[in-house]
């Protein structure tokens, strides 16, 4: 496992939404989802491994982007897929409001 990240190049969101409806691919699935997380290549946001659909790991694997940061109140770290490395990262600005999460509900 690596100690560093090798992708910083492939962040390219470096401004957080203002608020999200919840995980992108649930909402359209009729999913549920439990923790948010945004992918910090294309904004695409999804749900954590802990969630029944897992589509934030779904849509690092199928589009090869691999660092997500987590949109959970107070915090602000990152995963990189295939480093497999937390890590947190100057220059993103911005808090997102987001939903309950329906499985807490």
């Amino acid at each position: 496992m690596s100690q560093i990240c090798s992708h910083l190049d492939h962040v390219l969101v470096r401004e957080l939404p203002a608020e999200v409806a919840g995980c992108e691919d649930c909402l359209r699935e009729g999913g549920k989802w439990l923790h948010l997380r945004i992918c910090l290549e294309c904004g695409h946001v999804g749900c954590c491994d802990d969630s029944p659909a897992r589509h934030a790991s779904a849509h690092a694997h199928s589009t090869g982007h691999p660092i997500i940061r987590s949109l959970e109140p107070g915090e602000t770290w990152c995963w990189c897929y295939i480093d497999q490395v937390v890590l947190e990262l100057d220059g993103i600005r911005g808090s997102t409001r987001i939903p309950p999460s329906p499985l807490l509900a």
